[in-house]
């Protein structure tokens, strides 16, 4: 099931709008609070970065990059 460049374009922007939120409030509490992000949060952020780069570039092609 491949997704057409503009389902892929669509997907990957609210991803990153998403990411920015969730960053920025984490931001907010460390530099704000003073206070750590649970590490819940922070395993969500980088799921959905390992999520978007999976959508940005196939397994196939990470493999053979590395």
């Amino acid at each position: 099931m491949g997704l057409t460049a503009s389902e892929k374009r669509e997907l990957v922007k609210t991803k990153l709008q998403q990411l920015r939120k969730d960053l920025r409030i984490m931001h907010a509490g460390v530099t704000e609070d003073q206070t750590m992000p649970e590490p819940g949060e922070v395993k969500t952020v980088m799921s959905v970065l390992e999520n978007l780069l999976e959508v940005l570039e196939p397994k196939g092609s990470r493999k053979s990059k590395s």
